[in-house]
C-alpha cells in the first residue's frame, strides 16, 4: 500500500466510520467466507454497513473523534459495523450471527458517542427497535379516543339489540 493509498485510507475510515454515532468492533478471527459474505447482507439489510479495517490506519482516522474511546479494542482482526439510524436492528443481527457462529464476537461498542463493552449487545438487542416503540406510542395514543367511542355508541347499540329482540320475540308469536 502506497502512502497516498494509506492516507486515502485514512480519509475515507474518518469521514465514515469516524462520524458514525453507532459502532460496533467485531473479532471475525475464524469465520469462512460464506459466513463473512452472510454478516454482510444481513447487515446490510438494515441499513448498515461493515468494513474491514486496518488498526493502525483506523488508529489515526478515528483519534480526533467519540470512537477514540474504544482505541484499546483496535488490535487482531477488526472489522466495523456502524449505523447512524437503527442501532437496534444492527444489534440483533449481530446478537443473532453472533449465536450461529461462535466466531463473531463484539469487542466494544460505541452508542451515540459513548463506549460501552461488547456484552452491552445483548442488552441492545433486547430492546424494541424505533417503528415498535412508535406503534406503542400511537396505540397508547389512540387508546382515550377508542374508549371514548366505544362508551358513547353504547347507548344505541344497546337499544338496536333491543329493539331486534323484541322484534324477534313479536314475530315468534305471530
Amino acid at each position: 500500500m502506497t502512502r497516498t493509498e494509506k492516507t486515502q485510507a485514512v480519509e475515507t475510515i474518518a469521514a465514515t466510520v469516524g462520524k458514525a454515532p453507532h459502532v460496533f468492533l467485531i473479532d471475525y478471527k475464524g469465520i469462512n467466507v460464506p459466513g463473512v459474505t452472510e454478516l454482510r447482507r444481513q447487515i446490510r439489510a438494515t441499513g448498515s454497513k461493515y468494513v474491514v479495517v486496518k488498526n493502525t490506519l483506523a488508529l489515526r482516522a478515528v483519534k480526533d473523534s467519540p470512537l477514540h474511546a474504544l482505541s484499546e479494542h483496535f488490535s487482531g482482526m477488526t472489522a466495523v459495523a456502524y449505523s447512524n439510524d437503527d442501532i437496534v436492528g444492527l444489534a440483533k443481527v449481530l446478537h443473532t450471527f453472533g449465536k450461529t457462529n461462535p466466531n463473531v464476537k463484539v469487542k466494544a461498542v460505541l452508542v451515540d458517542g459513548k463506549a460501552a463493552p461488547g456484552t452491552a449487545v445483548e442488552a441492545l438487542a433486547s430492546m424494541p427497535s424505533r417503528t415498535e416503540l412508535v406503534a406503542r406510542l400511537l396505540g397508547l395514543m389512540q387508546s382515550p379516543l377508542r374508549r371514548l367511542v366505544t362508551v358513547l355508541s353504547a347507548p344505541q347499540r344497546n337499544l338496536a339489540a333491543t329493539l331486534a329482540a323484541v322484534a324477534k320475540q313479536k314475530g315468534g308469536e305471530s
